[in-house]
């Protein structure tokens, strides 16, 4: 019984467990939003990377830096805006004053003395004035009618303002001048500038029409931004005074100006934000001319050890270690690495395997050459059966052989291309145990399932917990035809009315299969080959040649395929001594 005997355990510290996965899996059990952010951020297929960052950050530098000079510019022109309208306000407050002192002039009537502005007066000096200041100088008299336009009598007069010939004289170049118009047609795309009202421009004579001029006629100071309707980007201030003499209105002095010294600083301000601007976009190339490098070096590397693997120049060809990238190239490296010790494995191994067939295939041809050979000298008619026999037996021999190699070297590439399913474990087990009942113990079972099955005198038992459901990933003929090559190679070693278990348990999300046999064991020296190809160790009642010594090797091959784990070991009972041998397969659980 299983509680009275305590296991030595010989291979299978040669068959650890694999590495655990470097990629992270998305379950299926997770809402929408966390697979989302895990495609985006983890897992095998992520989209957003440390390498993707890298390139992410370095390319928005450039765009990062014109975004903040365009925030910038939008709150300074907001600041020009409000510090033009304080100086408007004295500018307006100074006219208003100087024409109140030198257009005022006065009349006696019956009510007494009346005020007026002189008509003459206020024409010139409007345009001296507007002239100096450059501002367009509107004057309404009382009955709200225009009697004086600065911009009318300097055309007509032929005065040109001083200020122009100024900036005549101060011109600047020309790629500077683009790149202030540049900055002007950014910034109409500020809410700001957007928000201003629509200036018609000076089109009436009456006050009336002018909403400063109205709200100065009520005796208040009233300025506004507005926006040029013949430039989308330009900027017009308005501003309007009463002219008071005792308290009484004698007119409304308007001045208009548009924003041009505005769009100046706005554009001085854009073009230092532009030389910013070119110099990170300078650096931004020069960091992604590095970044180029930092990708395409170590690829270049990458590249020339592939090839050099693929032309077979050295076959310790190391692919460089990269892995401390912690990026896209490191995961490639690591990935070319172990491809590469495996191809060299699989070469290996099929170069030893190619050398194990030569020797297995020369034996029965030695002795089927030497029986033909001798078959011709031998006179009696017994020794000549006997040859016969050998020869015979020696033909057997190699068509299993040839049988059992073929198998072999295709199992792996079936193995590679073979669909793994998820197996009701326990189900398949009894399918196992179903294949060496009789037809009508099958069918007795049908209906009442028995988990015992009778072959060639060997009781063969299926223990396992039936209040859990196990399920595993693979392939269900796979899987049968190891256990089926393990409970074989068990019947051919226990004895008669003894008893082959397979114990199952399941702990952990693994679960083990034990198949234990009541024959004389494996030998102690010979525990860590039973595994290997041509590997025979036979009972002494059974004729030499019976087997090819593959069927343990390809329950090796197919476990392995199931990134499972296949060891063999000795039953000790309480006196050491060996009761049979044990073979543990362990492979992943998997929710159904």
């Amino acid at each position: 019984m299983m509680d009275s005997t305590k296991s030595k355990h010989s291979t299978e510290s040669d068959t650890a467990t694999k590495k655990t996965s470097r990629w992270f899996r998305i379950g299926t059990h997770r809402g929408e939003i966390d697979q989302l952010l895990d495609l985006y951020w983890s897992g095998k297929e992520r989209r957003i990377t440390n390498l993707t960052l890298r390139i992410m950050g370095v390319n928005t530098i450039a765009v990062i830096t014109l975004i903040f000079g365009v925030v910038y510019l939008s709150q300074y022109h907001t600041t020009l805006v409000a510090s033009k309208l304080e100086h408007f306000e004295t500018e307006i407050m100074l006219v208003t004053a100087a024409i109140t002192e030198g257009a005022l002039a006065t009349e006696t009537s019956e009510e007494g003395e009346v005020f007026f502005l002189s008509k003459f007066k206020a024409e010139l000096l409007s345009a001296r004035l507007g002239a100096t200041l450059n501002k367009r100088i509107l004057i309404f008299d009382t009955n709200k009618d225009l009697i004086a336009d600065s911009e009318v009598l300097i055309e007509k007069n032929s005065v040109k303002p001083i200020f122009q010939v100024v900036k005549e004289q101060d011109r600047k170049l020309e790629s500077v001048e683009v790149l202030k118009d540049m900055a002007s047609w950014i910034t109409s795309f500020f809410p700001q500038h957007n928000t201003l009202p629509l200036f018609e421009g000076v089109k009436s004579h009456s006050a009336n029409d002018y909403m400063d001029a109205v709200d100065a006629f009520n005796k208040n100071l009233r300025m506004s931004a507005w926006r040029d309707r013949k430039s989308d980007n330009g900027l017009i201030l308005t501003a309007a005074m009463p002219i008071l003499t005792q308290s009484k209105i004698a007119g409304v002095v308007m001045m208009v100006s548009d924003g041009d010294d505005i769009n100046e600083a706005l554009g001085d301000a854009w073009f230092n934000i532009l030389k910013i601007f070119v110099v990170t976009l300078f650096i931004t190339i020069l960091l992604s001319i590095y970044l180029s490098g930092v990708i395409a070096r170590p690829l270049r590397k990458l590249a020339n050890a592939a090839e050099n693997v693929r032309k077979g120049k050295l076959k310790h060809t190391e692919i460089p270690d990269m892995s401390d990238r912690n990026d896209e190239i490191g995961e490639l490296s690591i990935v070319l690495r172990d491809m590469t010790h495996a191809l060299w494995d699989r070469m290996d191994t099929i170069e030893a395997f190619a050398a194990d067939v030569s020797h297995e295939i020369k034996n029965p041809l030695t002795s089927l050459k030497s029986a033909v050979e001798t078959a011709g000298i031998v006179k009696k008619k017994e020794d000549l059966d006997r040859l016969l026999d050998i020869i015979k037996h020696d033909i057997e021999r190699l068509d299993r052989l040839i049988s059992d190699i073929s198998n072999a070297s295709r199992l792996d590439a079936e193995l590679s291309r073979e669909m793994f399913d998820v197996l009701d474990f326990k189900k398949m087990l009894r399918h196992l145990l179903d294949s060496y009942k009789s037809p009508l113990e099958r069918e007795t079972d049908s209906h009442h399932h028995s988990d015992e099955a009778l072959k060639d005198g060997i009781l063969i038992t299926l223990d396992m917990p039936d209040h859990i459901d196990v399920f595993v990933r693979g392939s269900e003929g796979r899987l049968i035809q190891e256990f089926q090559n393990i409970i074989s190679n068990a019947l051919s070693f226990a004895p008669i009315k003894t008893s082959i278990k397979i114990l199952v348990t399941v702990k952990d999300h693994r679960v083990s299969v034990a198949i234990e046999d009541e024959g004389p064991g494996i030998p102690e020296s010979q525990l860590d080959n039973v595994f290997k190809r041509f590997y025979s160790e036979r009972p002494e009642h059974e004729k030499y040649g019976q087997h090819s010594g593959l069927g343990l090797s390809i329950c090796k091959q197919i476990i392995t395929a199931h990134s499972g784990i296949l060891y063999a070991e000795n039953k000790i009972d309480r006196s050491d001594k060996v009761t049979g041998a044990r073979f543990i397969v362990i492979l992943n659980a998997v929710t159904a």
